[in-house]
Protein backbone atom coordinates (compact mmCIF):
# COMPACT_ATOMS: atom_id res chain seq x y z
CA UNK A 1 0.00 0.00 0.00
CA UNK A 2 1.00 3.27 -0.75
CA UNK A 3 2.60 5.97 1.57
CA UNK A 4 -0.44 8.04 2.53
CA UNK A 5 0.39 11.44 3.04
CA UNK A 6 -2.91 13.26 3.84
CA UNK A 7 -5.53 10.46 4.32
CA UNK A 8 -8.71 13.06 4.23
CA UNK A 9 -7.55 13.56 0.36
CA UNK A 10 -6.70 10.05 -0.54
CA UNK A 11 -9.28 7.80 -1.69
CA UNK A 12 -9.25 3.25 -1.20
CA UNK A 13 -10.69 2.33 -4.49
CA UNK A 14 -11.25 -2.11 -3.42
CA UNK A 15 -11.23 -4.03 -6.97
CA UNK A 16 -11.46 -7.44 -7.83
CA UNK A 17 -8.00 -7.77 -7.81
CA UNK A 18 -7.16 -5.63 -4.89
CA UNK A 19 -7.17 -1.42 -3.94
CA UNK A 20 -6.27 1.52 -5.55
CA UNK A 21 -4.53 4.53 -3.68
CA UNK A 22 -5.57 7.56 -5.15
CA UNK A 23 -4.08 10.88 -4.00
CA UNK A 24 -6.72 13.69 -4.40
CA UNK A 25 -5.59 16.73 -5.84
CA UNK A 26 -7.49 19.17 -3.09
CA UNK A 27 -5.76 22.69 -3.66
CA UNK A 28 -6.12 22.19 -7.75
CA UNK A 29 -9.53 21.04 -8.41
CA UNK A 30 -11.67 21.64 -4.76
CA UNK A 31 -15.20 21.00 -5.51
CA UNK A 32 -14.18 17.41 -7.73
CA UNK A 33 -11.74 16.37 -4.83
CA UNK A 34 -15.08 17.50 -2.16
CA UNK A 35 -17.45 15.66 -4.38
CA UNK A 36 -15.77 12.19 -4.58
CA UNK A 37 -15.42 12.29 -0.32
CA UNK A 38 -19.14 13.42 0.12
CA UNK A 39 -20.16 10.18 -2.97
CA UNK A 40 -17.55 7.86 -1.50
CA UNK A 41 -18.94 8.53 2.45
CA UNK A 42 -22.67 8.25 1.24
CA UNK A 43 -21.15 4.43 0.08
CA UNK A 44 -22.96 5.99 -3.74
CA UNK A 45 -19.73 4.21 -5.87
CA UNK A 46 -19.97 0.89 -4.02
CA UNK A 47 -20.49 -1.75 -7.09
CA UNK A 48 -20.64 0.98 -9.43
CA UNK A 49 -19.58 -1.21 -13.08
CA UNK A 50 -17.07 0.53 -15.19
CA UNK A 51 -19.11 0.88 -18.08
CA UNK A 52 -16.71 2.24 -20.94
CA UNK A 53 -12.73 0.81 -20.75
CA UNK A 54 -10.54 1.38 -24.02
CA UNK A 55 -7.39 0.02 -23.91
CA UNK A 56 -4.46 2.59 -23.91
CA UNK A 57 -7.08 4.69 -23.01
CA UNK A 58 -8.65 5.19 -19.85
CA UNK A 59 -10.99 3.67 -17.48
CA UNK A 60 -14.20 5.68 -17.24
CA UNK A 61 -16.37 4.73 -13.87
CA UNK A 62 -18.99 6.60 -11.73
CA UNK A 63 -22.42 6.73 -13.01
CA UNK A 64 -24.34 6.24 -9.78
CA UNK A 65 -27.64 6.48 -11.05
CA UNK A 66 -27.38 3.88 -13.64
CA UNK A 67 -24.19 1.91 -12.96
CA UNK A 68 -25.02 0.48 -9.60
CA UNK A 69 -26.61 -2.51 -8.12
CA UNK A 70 -30.47 -1.59 -8.54
CA UNK A 71 -29.98 0.14 -11.44
CA UNK A 72 -29.29 -0.14 -15.34
CA UNK A 73 -26.68 -1.00 -16.61
CA UNK A 74 -27.00 -0.67 -19.52
CA UNK A 75 -27.25 2.87 -19.32
CA UNK A 76 -24.12 3.30 -17.49
CA UNK A 77 -22.73 6.40 -18.37
CA UNK A 78 -25.82 8.55 -19.03
CA UNK A 79 -26.03 9.27 -15.65
CA UNK A 80 -25.06 11.23 -13.05
CA UNK A 81 -26.12 11.53 -8.73
CA UNK A 82 -28.79 13.77 -7.46
CA UNK A 83 -26.53 16.64 -6.52
CA UNK A 84 -25.71 19.32 -8.71
CA UNK A 85 -23.14 19.53 -11.79
CA UNK A 86 -19.72 21.00 -10.93
CA UNK A 87 -18.40 23.64 -12.51
CA UNK A 88 -15.18 23.18 -14.59
CA UNK A 89 -12.01 22.98 -12.52
CA UNK A 90 -9.35 23.20 -15.52
CA UNK A 91 -5.53 23.67 -14.42
CA UNK A 92 -2.11 23.00 -16.10
CA UNK A 93 -1.60 19.45 -14.62
CA UNK A 94 -1.54 16.92 -17.25
CA UNK A 95 -3.96 14.32 -18.10
CA UNK A 96 -0.46 11.54 -17.31
CA UNK A 97 -0.77 7.56 -16.71
CA UNK A 98 -3.06 7.46 -12.95
CA UNK A 99 -4.49 10.71 -13.36
CA UNK A 100 -7.83 10.81 -12.36
CA UNK A 101 -10.09 13.34 -14.77
CA UNK A 102 -13.66 14.40 -14.47
CA UNK A 103 -15.89 13.05 -16.81
CA UNK A 104 -18.69 15.50 -18.20
CA UNK A 105 -20.50 15.94 -21.66
CA UNK A 106 -19.63 18.63 -24.11
CA UNK A 107 -20.46 21.47 -21.46
CA UNK A 108 -17.57 21.90 -19.82
CA UNK A 109 -19.49 22.82 -16.58
CA UNK A 110 -21.22 19.22 -16.68
CA UNK A 111 -18.81 17.11 -14.94
CA UNK A 112 -21.01 15.26 -11.55
CA UNK A 113 -20.20 11.71 -10.14
CA UNK A 114 -18.12 10.30 -13.49
CA UNK A 115 -14.72 9.90 -13.33
CA UNK A 116 -12.09 7.98 -15.65
CA UNK A 117 -8.32 7.09 -14.92
CA UNK A 118 -5.51 7.62 -17.52
CA UNK A 119 -3.99 4.51 -19.10
CA UNK A 120 -1.20 6.36 -20.81
CA UNK A 121 -0.41 9.83 -21.14
CA UNK A 122 -3.30 11.97 -22.93
CA UNK A 123 -2.23 15.09 -23.72
CA UNK A 124 -4.93 15.94 -26.01
CA UNK A 125 -7.51 16.13 -22.93
CA UNK A 126 -5.22 19.05 -20.85
CA UNK A 127 -6.91 21.93 -20.76
CA UNK A 128 -10.28 20.45 -21.63
CA UNK A 129 -11.42 17.63 -18.35
CA UNK A 130 -10.58 18.73 -14.92
CA UNK A 131 -8.00 16.91 -13.49
CA UNK A 132 -8.34 15.99 -9.55
CA UNK A 133 -6.93 12.81 -8.67
CA UNK A 134 -3.63 10.68 -9.25
CA UNK A 135 -3.22 6.53 -8.64
CA UNK A 136 -0.45 6.34 -5.90
CA UNK A 137 -0.92 2.81 -5.81
CA UNK A 138 -2.52 -0.14 -7.42
CA UNK A 139 -2.03 1.05 -10.89
CA UNK A 140 -1.68 -2.57 -12.16
CA UNK A 141 -5.49 -3.10 -11.01
CA UNK A 142 -6.45 -0.58 -13.01
CA UNK A 143 -4.71 -1.95 -15.77
CA UNK A 144 -6.04 -5.22 -15.10
CA UNK A 145 -10.23 -3.69 -15.36
CA UNK A 146 -11.88 -5.74 -18.42
CA UNK A 147 -12.24 -3.67 -21.65
CA UNK A 148 -14.74 -2.20 -23.02
CA UNK A 149 -17.48 -0.17 -24.24
CA UNK A 150 -19.26 -1.54 -22.60
CA UNK A 151 -17.04 -4.50 -21.37
CA UNK A 152 -19.23 -7.55 -22.01
CA UNK A 153 -18.76 -8.70 -18.12
CA UNK A 154 -17.81 -5.01 -16.55
CA UNK A 155 -15.57 -4.92 -13.47
CA UNK A 156 -17.36 -2.81 -10.52
CA UNK A 157 -15.26 -0.70 -7.48
CA UNK A 158 -16.23 -3.18 -4.62
CA UNK A 159 -16.28 -0.42 -2.07
CA UNK A 160 -14.90 3.36 -2.49
CA UNK A 161 -13.53 5.16 0.63
CA UNK A 162 -11.95 7.92 2.06
CA UNK A 163 -8.62 6.59 3.72
CA UNK A 164 -9.36 8.64 6.68
CA UNK A 165 -12.55 6.74 7.38
CA UNK A 166 -10.68 3.33 7.62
Amino acid sequence: MADIKDPENTILIELKDGTVAIELMADVAPKHSERMKELARAGSYNNVVFHRVIDGFMAQTGDVEHGGEGGDTRRAGTGGSDLPNLPAEFSSIPHDRGTLGAARSANPDSANSQFFINFSDNGFLNGQYTVYGRVISGMEHVDAIAKGEPPANPDKMISVKVAADE
